[in-house]
């Protein structure tokens, strides 16, 4: 299966929300000379939806890795569950197992912001959380973890599903059930939301089911597409429509939260999984079809997962040269296009460096086959 550069380029955005939310809680664009010119709006849809991109980022997974499992398998009632882990456990543990080396390294050595010295936390613990798929309700106990450890939160919650994801399959035994469950589990994202109000604000971001719903948002497009054959005008329709729907929940947000409350959510991943579809019908249908001048976003998408990882790095160390050059506030805003550069430029160098080889040499000896395939790499 050929990579989808619409697909990419949505991975794009959604890792750059991320990176621009961690430096504007460090360098705040509404306090740098941008706010006299730049529509208050928009620097609030740059700065603060780091949240609503890793859900974007949760239906992206669940389509592309349904997507790829349909493809390999036939049908999601016939899955193949070793391999299904395998193939997870390739592309997300070796760059996730040196970054926990790293970080452990960085605590022991006491190098600011990269040491836990939260009340009830520990070193132990925090490992112990993230390998064990529990970090984010480690953090709901105990407090926020350092940056670097607390991105990992988002993949406690997907990697917890997608162990729980072929038995579901081989539970259910036929698609449709499936594509049943997950459009259900799918659509109570504002009642699992609705839940959580009144527990603390760590608990209420990263707990276990919103995200899982956003997983089987995409999980449940991904079965439409394989199922239905529409026309280049019902592709073109829904890329028009999941594109309005996801601009109007990133740029108008607040406004949303006022009229829908905990639907606002539903509306983002709803959207998402509406632009999969049409983008993944696009490709098919018109092959050819380009998204000029996108090509530094679906680069950055491509690299998506060893960004994610490894962005804080460079958030920290610019942050901490900004302070100390003693720059005023108002030119913050001429240090987020390195950051971003540098952001992807490190995750490019990881991805060929470590994370492709190592996959490739991992698939080679466990599933006889060494190239990831296109649009597979769900991060």
């Amino acid at each position: 299966m050929p990579r989808n550069p619409g697909i990419d380029a949505l991975r794009g955005a959604s890792i750059l929300l991320v990176v621009l939310h961690h430096l504007a809680l460090r360098i705040p664009l509404k306090q740098t000379a941008l706010a006299g010119f730049v529509p208050a709006r928009l620097l609030a849809a740059l700065s603060w939806n780091g949240w609503s991109a890793v859900f974007v980022f949760f239906v992206i997974s669940g389509f592309l890795i349904a997507g790829h499992a349909i493809g390999r398998w036939g049908s999601l009632a016939a899955p193949r569950p070793r391999d299904f882990y395998l193939r997870r456990a390739t592309r997300i543990l070796p760059l996730l197992l040196a970054l926990l080396a790293v970080l452990s390294l960085l605590h022991l050595a006491g190098v600011q912001d990269y040491v836990i010295h939260g009340e009830g936390q520990s070193l132990g613990g925090a490992l112990f959380a993230a390998l064990g798929l529990h970090l984010n309700w480690y953090e709901g106990a105990t407090g926020w973890l350092p940056g670097n450890w607390d991105v990992l939160w988002s993949l406690s919650i997907e990697e917890a599903f997608y162990l729980g994801f072929p038995l579901a399959c081989l539970l259910l035994r036929r698609e449709r059930w499936l594509f049943a469950a997950m459009a259900a589990l799918a659509l109570a994202l504002p009642l699992f939301l609705a839940q959580l109000e009144g527990n603390n604000e760590i608990w209420e971001e990263k707990a276990y089911l919103p995200g899982m719903s956003a997983i089987a948002a995409g999980i449940a497009a991904a079965i439409v597409a394989a199922r239905a054959r529409p026309n280049a005008t019902v592709a073109f329709g829904l890329c028009a429509l999941g594109g309005i729907g996801l601009l109007v929940a990133l740029l108008w947000g607040p406004w949303l939260w006022k009229l829908l409350g905990n639907g606002t959510m539903l509306v983002l991943t709803l959207s998402t999984a509406c632009l999969l579809l049409g983008l993944h019908w696009r490709q098919r249908l018109v092959p050819r079809a380009g998204l000029r001048g996108l090509g530094w976003l679906r680069a950055q998408g491509r690299r998506s997962y060893e960004i994610y990882l490894t962005h804080m790095f460079v958030v920290y160390s610019l942050v901490a040269l900004f302070k100390a050059s003693g720059t005023d506030m108002r030119s913050g805003w001429l240090w987020y296009l390195p950051a971003v550069l540098l952001c992807w430029g490190l995750g490019e160098l990881v991805a060929r460096g470590f994370s492709d080889p190592v996959e490739r040499a991992l698939r080679r000896r466990w599933l006889g086959g060494g190239k990831m395939g296109g649009i597979e790499v769900d991060r």
